[in-house]
């Protein structure tokens, strides 16, 4: 009996040796010896100072584990002060869904190709770095892809026509860039459920594509920059767009026969060559947003519904637009 009381003491003591993190531990480690190159490549920065060797990556800041697979399945890094260049280890977290790098201004350089790797990604965020350099065309391997998110850097270039080919997308943001040349017709050929686009500061030039018209957005945001020509494509009372904005810009069409659809709750049309007066279906929206202020409309403001709950500002600096909230007509 004594000698069996001293067996099982000896396996307690024995199993209480042994390191917590062995019996516990979730995170694969592949996973982990990338994770751990990665916190290398940004000189060990004190925002990755959860990832420790000897304990479990599926409870480090920035990462989560895949329930099922126990895989690092997302790597968000927010706000950090790290500096340097995305490492190419990031291609070697094969599980990875999505990838987020975001207000981190000493992040540089350029996206890097090994990032194609990651099969399974679906939402792709690099926003409010110093990244760099062309938008990469190989990012139209990354089929998965439901989200791009590149806005807020400094790239530059013209906008890869290839982009077209990411059929899951829901919408892209490359805003805040330094984008240049023409919007890519192949743009217009987009999948059926695309729903928003964020085009706004750059210096993009020529016209919309001709695909936008068999497109049904909700959001479009192309302000500040060189677009030119007529943009009635993109509304009709068979459209389901409810954010519009178009602002300082050079389109030039007349506007006095366009219909909009219902859904449309705010239209910015400032600072552009637009004519003709403002039709009267503008009275049966409920908009929070309007302005049509430094064009070229004449005419009476049409009364009813949202247009006299705006302020003069957004309808001045028009040829002879007049009527509330202008002065009154003669």
């Amino acid at each position: 009996m004594a000698q069996l009381i001293n067996y099982q003491f000896l396996c307690i003591l024995i199993f209480l040796s042994l390191p917590f993190s062995s019996l516990s531990e979730r995170c694969h480690p592949n996973d982990k010896k990338v994770l751990l190159k990665i916190k290398e490549s940004f000189n060990n920065p004190y925002h990755l100072a959860s990832w420790i060797p000897d304990t479990d990556c599926c409870q480090w800041y920035v990462v989560e584990c895949d329930r099922k697979t126990n895989r690092i399945n997302e790597f968000h890094l927010f706000a950090a002060n790290v500096s340097g260049q995305i490492p190419k280890e990031i291609g070697q977290l094969p599980y990875l869904e999505s990838l987020t790098f975001h207000k981190i201004t000493n992040l540089t350089g350029n996206i890097p190709a090994s990032i194609i790797k990651l099969t399974k990604l679906k939402r792709l965020t690099v926003s409010w770095t110093n990244i760099s350099g062309p938008i990469p065309s190989f990012l139209s391997q990354l089929e998965n892809l439901t989200s791009l998110d590149l806005s807020f850097n400094n790239f530059s270039g013209s906008i890869p026509s290839s982009l077209s080919q990411l059929r899951n997308l829901d919408g892209i943001r490359l805003d805040r860039n330094k984008l240049t040349g023409s919007i890519p017709e192949s743009l217009g050929n987009m999948n059926p459920s695309f729903q928003y686009l964020y085009l706004s500061h750059n210096e993009l030039s020529g016209t919309i594509p001709r695909g936008w018209g068999d497109l049904n957005f909700a959001l479009i945001e192309l302000n500040r920059n060189k677009l030119q020509g007529d943009i009635s494509l993109l509304l009709g009372k068979n459209k389901t767009i409810q954010i519009l904005d178009l602002s300082r810009n050079m389109f030039q069409f007349d506007i006095s026969n366009m219909e909009f659809p219902d859904s449309l709750t705010s239209l910015d049309l400032n600072h552009n060559m637009i004519t003709g007066s403002l039709p009267q279906g503008l009275t049966q929206l409920r908009m929070y947003g309007f302005n049509v202020s430094y064009n070229r409309l004449c005419g009476p403001i049409p009364q009813g519904g949202s247009l006299q709950n705006f302020q003069y500002t957004e309808y001045f600096h028009n040829r002879c637009l007049c009527g509330a909230p202008l002065p009154d007509c003669k």
